[in-house]
């Protein structure tokens, strides 16, 4: 082997002794150990995998990987490589060439290789790959001569001049697919396997032309050149739209940059004895723990994720349960098949999860070109984690460090009733589980649009491709004619929590997008359809649903959270249902009850617009009065539902001006069912109204001005707890009166004057805790004064947002997305807490309000409460507990 100068930038794998040539074998050879390796931070997610599984002893094709330092260089030297790649690239290549006893450009012994992306964390399908780089018109026919299979040659050939030309040159994949329709036509052909050599020069040359007329320049013969190219074009690939999107969407630092991996190609299209596929260590819709996947005979890697041709099942298990003709890699190839259950077993213990596995069978031999933790089904992601415990591969901190808290809402959302009637129109396959109805669109910016308008949407395609990123995401369901269960939209689905069914094959699409007819159906964009993917129906009009049941993977997942968790989790709930939802996802108290959403029911809103428009205190204590046993009842049910557990009650915060009709035909509605003039309740929505409300008139501000508000709230409050006490037993019920939007000690010392002053009136009046919510910039600079008269401070994130960044998270939505574009922000501050700035006010209020009340309680009522990333950094600062919706306890226990 040739000696090997220790490079930067380039990291060789599975270089060993000379085994093999390019038409021939390809050589297996052993790496350093795992513990010695480079990690994905360094040589990406595919390229760390292949390095480890060469170190396991593994079937891996030999090649090299340039690391993700290249890529983040590129973009820092305006797209410039660092000093010293392209001679690094050079020896790494020459040692390649060694190894497998041929030359890139070699007409007699010609090296292919492939080009790959590979970033830290799996984005699949995001950004490019070049297959069968090497091929060119003399090379072609040195591959077709060494394999004795010039139809294999020239397919490969015609497969890297569609790639390069997509990738590189940019050109339309509709400019080649048209050359090759119109082969098949010309031939009476409907299939690709059905194509001979002489069919695929033709193509070849049909498909030089295209890039000659595209281009203006030939398709290049030079293979260094190709090589580059391709290298630039991956490089380029992580900052593309769909790159772009999908970091977007999955929080995906974009520092990371992407790793490039060149590897001998192995080919799984030079026969039947050959094949290409992807399996999962186990199910994963399910978690069921079997070997699972698909696999085609005489293919490309490509064709199976992009969902070209419906592939066959590997399993005989999984075909007989799809009721599949097609044999299975298990029947058809038995010893490759064999081998791949081998390796399926030793990289899940190894790697301690669930694995997906691409592979290819080269005339019977089989190689293993990628291993990454599979994406999955947050039903299959709970199983999974239960199940490695349960077999001892894995401890609960590691299982629960395997889920995404964020995906495990997915189980919480309503199933289609399986009692309810359905009018199934379609069936294909069930590829990512889940319920959705909406409207079909057929395009993916037309899910955005529709979607960003309010619309419940299905995108709906022949099959999708990374293009289709951000319609995934709109849509609430996607629906493929074509593919299987690993393609691109069964991949994306699943990962996304999208259902998805896939292989439709007895739907046709209309021309123009018009819509799509199955059966004696036609179904235009105005129709409902619902998608059922855990069986793979597509379904005429809406269906009934039913609440979600969690599943005991699900509870034995928050078992063992609440077992090491160092927060409480609270719900923010405003009635008594709403409490009994966040009890039974395991809250453990409520953290913000806003009192001011009880206002709003119809026979209660006009008390509520009596007392602001009365003319003195007797008048507005006289329809407070009204008001005193509505909010007492609510009071009761949610301390009822609540038993035992803290309830933080916030007094009333917004504008009174809130509770008033808007708009003249309004006006004059309600005027005349309150019995006043028209003129008198304008009048005082006149007087009412502020240029900017959630800066004036709003929380303690209106106690200061209007006392007998605040008095009523706490009396009612009070008396709840002491009626639900004498029902249920003493300390049943525990309030806590928070007090919104304070700025100054002066206002808390009068709040916590008048709700002392209040309580000393109410029999039986029970214990409670008094404290503030934390929510304006000041209010967190003068935290330690606060906390001198406070049982507990609840940080107000969401107004603190708004008031420490200036922004109204109402209006934010118009201009936000375009920041986060740009890369001017790294995350809409409202979707996950401002460490930098919001963070540092937070840990400033903790630690001056800890240090004058060492005793102090503090909490989130704020939405971030829910978000596992904030969830993490309130941990970090020592907050006693996080409130959330009722929905996001579970995500909120996991974080």
């Amino acid at each position: 082997m040739t000696q090997m100068t220790p490079m930067t930038y380039v990291f060789p794998f599975a270089m060993g002794s000379s085994t093999g040539t390019a038409a021939g074998t390809v050589g297996v050879a052993q790496q350093p150990t795992p513990a010695a390796l480079p990690d994905r931070m360094v040589l990406g997610g595919k390229g760390a995998g292949l390095v480890e599984m060469s170190a396991l002893g593994l079937p891996v094709p030999p090649g090299f990987t340039l690391t993700t330092a290249v890529c983040r260089a590129y973009y820092a030297h305006g797209q410039r490589y660092p000093d010293g790649l392209e001679a690094e690239v050079e020896q790494a290549l020459q040692l390649l060439e060694t190894q497998m006893q041929a030359r890139l450009g070699d007409a007699d012994a010609p090296l292919l290789v492939s080009v790959r992306s590979g970033a830290p964390v799996s984005m699949p399908g995001m950004m490019d790959t070049i297959l069968n780089l090497g091929l060119n018109d003399e090379t072609v026919e040195g591959l077709a001569r060494l394999s004795n299979n010039p139809r294999f040659a020239y397919d490969s050939y015609r497969r890297l001049i569609q790639m390069f030309g997509g990738v590189v040159l940019e050109i339309p994949h509709e400019h080649f697919d048209a050359v090759l329709n119109d082969r098949k036509v010309q031939q009476g052909l409907l299939l690709d396997h059905e194509m001979t050599a002489q069919d695929w020069q033709a193509v070849v040359r049909g498909y030089q032309q295209v890039v000659l007329e595209v281009t203006g320049q030939p398709f290049p013969q030079d293979t260094r050149v190709q090589l580059w190219s391709a290298i630039r074009a991956v490089f380029l690939s992580w900052n593309g739209e769909r790159a772009q999107v999908y970091r977007r969407l999955n929080g995906i630092d974009e520092a990371m940059g992407t790793a490039v991996t060149v590897q001998t190609m192995v080919f799984g299209n030079r026969g039947d004895s050959s094949a290409t596929g992807v399996a999962f260590t186990r199910h994963p819709s399910t978690g069921e723990k079997a070997l699972w996947g698909e696999y085609l005979i005489n293919a490309q890697g490509e064709d199976v994720v992009a969902g070209i041709r419906t592939p066959q099942s590997i399993t005989l298990a999984a075909k007989q349960a799809a009721g599949l003709s097609e044999p299975s890699m298990e029947e058809s190839m038995p010893d490759p098949y064999q081998q791949l259950v081998r390796v399926a077993n030793q990289l899940e213990q190894h790697y301690r999860d669930m694995q997906d596995i691409e592979f290819t069978v080269q005339e019977g031999r089989l190689y293993l070109l990628q291993t990454r933790a599979g994406k999955r089904s947050a039903a299959a992601a709970a199983q999974i984690a239960v199940d490695l415990v349960t077999e001892k591969l894995a401890d609960p901190a590691h299982a629960l460090n395997l889920i995404d808290p964020e995906n495990l809402q997915q189980l919480l959302h309503p199933q289609i009733d399986s009692a309810a009637p359905r009018n199934v129109i379609a069936r294909g396959l069930p590829a990512s589980p889940g319920a959705a109805s909406g409207r079909p669109v057929f395009s993916a910016e037309e899910a955005v649009r529709r979607a960003s308008s309010g619309e419940s949407v299905i995108l709906v395609r022949d099959e999708t491709s990374p293009e289709d990123i951000a319609g995934m995401h709109a849509a609430k369901g996607i629906l493929t004619l074509r593919g299987g269960m690993t393609s691109h939209a069964a991949v994306v689905a699943r990962g996304m929590g999208r259902p998805c069914v896939v292989g439709a094959s007895s739907l046709q699409l209309l021309p123009d997008q018009a819509g799509f007819r199955v059966g004696d159906h036609t179904i235009g964009h105005d129709q409902l359809i619902s998608l059922d993917g855990a069986k793979g129906e597509v379904i005429l009009g809406s269906v009934a649903l039913v609440p979600p049941t969690p599943s005991p993977a699900l509870e034995q997942l928050l078992s063992w959270a609440e077992q090491s968790r160092g927060l409480a989790v609270r719900a923010n709930a405003d009635t008594p249902e709403d409490a009994r939802v966040a009890r039974s996802f395991g809250a453990t108290g409520i953290g913000l009850c806003r009192t001011e959403h009880m206002f709003f029911a119809a026979e209660r809103i006009a008390a509520m617009r009596a007392m602001i428009l009365a003319d003195n205190v007797a008048e507005r204590q006289q329809a407070l009065a009204r008001l005193l046993p509505m909010q007492k009842t609510d009071f009761v049910g949610i301390f009822k539902e609540m038993a035992g557990y803290p309830v933080t009650i916030r007094l009333l915060d917004p504008p009174l001006h809130e509770f008033l009709p808007h708009g003249e035909h309004e006006v004059a509605a309600v005027a005349a069912l309150m019995g006043v003039s028209a003129e008198k309740l304008a009048g005082r929505a006149k007087m009412l109204a502020e240029a900017n409300p959630m800066l004036g008139h709003r929380g303690c501000r209106l106690a200061i001005t209007y006392p007998e508000i605040y008095a009523m709230q706490v009396q009612a409050i009070l008396e709840a707890a002491a009626e639900v006490n004498a029902e249920l037993g003493a300390g049943q019920a525990v309030p806590e009166i928070m007090i919104p939007l304070t700025a100054t000690l002066s206002e808390l010392v009068r709040m916590k004057e008048l709700v002392a002053r209040v309580a000393a009136g109410v029999p039986n009046a029970p214990a409670y805790l008094f404290g503030t919510m934390i929510e304006l910039p000041r209010a967190c600079l003068i935290a330690g004064e606060l906390a001198s008269i406070c049982d507990f401070f609840s940080f107000g994130t969401n107004d603190l947002t708004q008031t420490t960044w200036g922004l109204s998270r109402d209006d934010a939505g118009s201009f936000l997305p375009s920041y986060e574009a740009e890369r001017l922000i790294a995350v809409d501050p409202f979707k996950s807490l401002d460490q930098q700035g919001v963070g540092q006010l937070m840990r400033m209020a903790v630690e001056s309000g800890r240090a004058a009340n060492p005793g102090l309680k503090i909490g989130i009522c704020g939405e971030h409460g829910g978000d596992p990333a904030s969830v993490k950094f309130c941990r970090s600062l020592g907050l006693n507990y996080v409130s959330c919706s009722p929905y996001r306890v579970v995500v909120a226990r996991l974080s």
